[in-house]
């Protein structure tokens, strides 16, 4: 799995965080934005990229974060290769019972 921290766009309220990256066993890249609350507590704005193949590409799990984002040029092209690089990993055990609960879900 791979992840990446984005700056917040200015506009974005004090405590946010926003992460995007590739999750090799989901075969996913995801997109991720919390914000912090006054208590410690993290609220989760959105969160993208849970379910297997879900978001197929860079390009899509970062134009989810463009809004509220600072997007720096070539990440597409780095989450791309991090997802090539995850091509021959083999799942282990854990990995192997997730994806069977997740498929018996459905």
């Amino acid at each position: 799995m791979s992840r990446h921290t984005l700056e917040p766009r200015p506009d974005q309220p004090r405590g946010t965080r926003i992460t995007v990256g590739w999750d090799r066993p989901l075969a996913t890249f995801f997109a991720q934005v919390l914000v912090t609350e006054a208590d410690g507590e993290d609220d989760v704005i959105f969160w993208q990229g849970t379910a297997p193949g879900e978001l197929a590409t860079a390009a899509a799990a970062l134009a989810l974060l463009a809004p509220c984002a600072v997007v720096p040029e070539g990440l597409a092209a780095t989450l791309e290769t991090d997802r090539l690089k995850s091509l021959g990993t083999a799942n282990g055990p854990a990995q192997q019972r997730a994806r069977l609960t997740l498929r018996h879900r459905d």
